[in-house]
């Protein structure tokens, strides 16, 4: 029995995957038999769907070249076929040599370029499309607004509206979309008078437009508003729900919050993860670990985005055990290689000081986006692994200004200074865009080989780009000074810039300290405290260590007890050591060891170095010889303690064990570090 046209056309749409191409192929031979192909340009539109739906571009070409039967139909066909494929200047270059382009025409490549984010060409076809409608509007509006140029979008909207003949300013994906544009600029005004607009003109009020006003007035600290959106839709659905809790949680409303998440008997997990991850911004960790509990026992199914959230609480608490919990949980339920959650994982193995535990995870990905990457960085980055840290960076597909901050800051942090000021000459030749923070890397670079001309330069560079005001390229300088040694320079700068937190009077007060300038940074110290800024652990670092340059003991005693009284800061390893060199240098030996035996940490070389110097220069030799003898335990490879060692000897008339200290260190071959200066010219 004969087929009719229909039927073979009926056929032709079965064959819609790769693997039905074969039996595709078939029956276009069928017809190129019959004679079918060239007299009918239905069938060839039929054959050339059948070839871009199983993917076959090739096939799909030579068709449409070889028939004389082509319609608008034809050429939109190969158009959107060549643009879904990804090949723009093919889509491009067909649609110029079209002989007569309709509405589909324009619309597929203004869309596809707008969603490729090649705008520049997407917005030079829209403004040559003879008649515009609500799909090219649409397709620029959501374009500019998706690509993070939300300010174009406004602006094309407000073009749109002085059009009084185009109804599409009433579409309600185009509202919502500009209602999205206004949220990322955090522009309320703008948003308010669109949503008068929607109700002026009457629009239907769908649930996507009334998220949307919800989101908007939340983000914008409009609560009162959004409460009112809200309670204006007739049945408001999950995502207004979760966009009002998300408002009141960032604005600290939790009690709201909670209320609003309580109205619906069943929440579902995106209620859920919005009350989690809001109860983790308001530094309720317990909550949201209770929440997600509770969650849990309710039978609701965890996404990615409760991994997240719950995993940022255990890295909040710093519990390794919590963290390491929800990877098996993660593992089990078929999310642990979730680009989002391994990021997050690998965050929080690094935060909970396990970054053993975040290379072995990443070891066993096998996909990664450009986020996940620049954490490894830092993750090998801090555990001293900085060749694998390279590597991991040379492995991006694509690096963002991140991925170049992060590994040069790595190699500051692993002592490279000459690879990390090579990679920002790298990143300087390629042209690409450098933020604050790369900026400020360099510097601290410079600052830490005292290359006070090229730190400089690099300031230099800074002001051209119109960064020279910068707070943290700022307080980069103010340490980049101290650090070479230029103080009043340092403090001088200091004294001009905008002091928005605690980190540039930390700086500050560091320098001082560290270049023995004690009663200047305790002067400042009162300064910091005067206009209300709160000390941190940095600042007590400081403070302390500018006691011990100027053996102001009690002072010292005073701020180290008074740190955790006062400002319920708990002493860190740092301010011990801090205190023990203050006790030694005032000779109140007896107080330093005591300080060492009662504090919660193990005492490294450095701070028995600290004790020994104190016995050498105040002429405590049986101390000094047993806390020598302790450092070369613990650093069987320093020389300073040996060096030390064989003095004491040498000084008690103990000549021959002197001998042997220094024996031992040929033996061992253990040489004493030359004296070295650095002057830059």
């Amino acid at each position: 029995m004969e087929l009719d046209f229909r039927s073979f056309a009926r056929i032709l749409r079965y064959c819609n995957t790769h693997h039905s191409l074969q039996q595709g192929r078939q029956l276009h031979l069928h017809l190129l038999k019959r004679g079918v192909v060239d007299s009918s340009v239905f069938i060839v539109n039929c054959l050339l769907q059948m070839y871009t739906r199983c993917d076959s571009l090739g096939d799909a070409c030579r068709l449409f070249d070889e028939t004389p039967q082509r319609n608008s139909f034809s050429w939109n066909t190969l158009i959107e076929a060549y643009s879904k494929s990804g090949n723009m200047e093919n889509s491009l270059e067909l649609f110029n040599s079209m002989p007569h382009k309709n509405d589909f025409s324009w619309n597929a490549v203004i869309s596809s370029f707008a969603k490729s984010g090649d705008l520049e060409i997407a917005r030079r076809l829209f403004d040559e499309m003879p008649t515009k409608n609500g799909v090219a509007w649409n397709s620029m509006i959501h374009g500019y607004a998706r690509n993070g140029r939300p300010e174009e979008s406004l602006r094309l909207f407000k073009d749109l509206n002085f059009d009084p003949s185009e109804t599409s300013r009433n579409d309600t994906f185009i509202l919502a979309t500009v209602i999205g544009a206004c949220t990322n600029l955090k522009a309320l005004d703008c948003g308010k008078q669109i949503h008068t607009r929607i109700v002026v003109n009457e629009v239907d009020f769908d649930s996507v437009l009334g998220t949307s006003l919800v989101n908007m007035y939340g983000k914008c600290r409009d609560l009162d508003s959004a409460y009112r959106v809200l309670n204006s839709m007739q049945d408001p659905d999950d995502f207004s729900l979760s966009a009002l809790i998300s408002g009141y949680a960032n604005c600290g409303r939790l009690i709201d919050a909670r209320r609003i998440f309580d109205r619906r008997s069943s929440p579902c997990v995106v209620l859920w993860n919005s009350m989690i991850a809001g109860y983790i911004t308001n530094n309720e960790v317990v909550e949201a670990l209770d929440l997600f509990n509770m969650m849990r026992r309710y039978g609701i199914r965890e996404d990615p985005s409760t991994f997240a959230s719950v995993l940022s609480a255990c890295t909040c608490l710093g519990v390794l055990k919590n963290g390491k919990q929800m990877h098996a949980h993660a593992y089990k339920v078929g999310f642990a290689n979730d680009i989002i959650v391994a990021s997050v994982l690998v965050d929080a193995y690094s935060k909970c000081r396990s970054p053993s535990d975040a290379c072995k995870f990443f070891s066993e990905l096998k996909d990664y986006d450009t986020v996940l990457l620049n954490s490894m960085v830092s993750v090998y980055s801090s555990c001293g692994k900085i060749h694998e840290a390279r590597r991991v960076f040379e492995m991006m597909p694509s690096r963002s200004v991140i991925s170049w901050n992060s590994m040069i800051v790595g190699y500051s942090q692993n002592g490279c200074a000459i690879e990390a000021l090579d990679l920002f000459c790298e990143m300087h030749r390629l042209d690409l865009r450098m933020d604050n923070v790369s900026l400020a890397s360099v510097i601290s670079v410079c600052a830490s080989i005292c290359s006070l001309g090229l730190g400089e330069q690099i300031f230099a560079l800074a002001t051209v780009t119109g960064l020279e005001f910068d707070q943290i390229i700022s307080t980069s300088l103010v340490d980049f000074y101290c650090k070479c040694g230029y103080v009043e320079y340092g403090r001088r700068l200091f004294n001009e810039m905008m002091k928005s937190d605690k980190v540039p009077w930390n700086s500050m007060l560091v320098g001082y300290a560290t270049n023995g300038y004690g009663i200047e940074a305790l002067k400042l110290f009162g300064e910091m405290r005067q206009v209300g800024v709160v000390p941190n652990n940095i600042t007590f670092t400081g403070v302390l260590s500018a006691c011990g340059h100027c053996g102001l003991v009690e002072e010292g005693r005073r701020w180290f007890y008074g740190m955790k009284q006062d400002y319920h800061i708990e002493p860190g390893i740092e301010h011990y050591s801090c205190m023990v060199d203050l006790f030694s240098r005032a000779g109140f030996l007896e107080e330093a060891m005591d300080l060492i035996d009662r504090m919660p940490f193990e005492a490294d070389a450095s701070m028995w170095s600290s004790v020994l110097r104190g016995c050498m220069a105040h002429g405590d030799e049986a101390l000094g010889r047993k806390v020598a003898e302790h450092i070369i335990e613990l650093d069987p490879e320093g020389s300073t303690a040996y060096m030390q060692l064989s003095r004491i000897f040498a000084i008690s008339g103990d000549w021959e064990r002197s001998t042997q200290v220094r024996k031992t260190m040929q033996d061992r071959r253990i040489r004493k570090n030359p004296g070295c200066s650095w002057i830059d010219n």
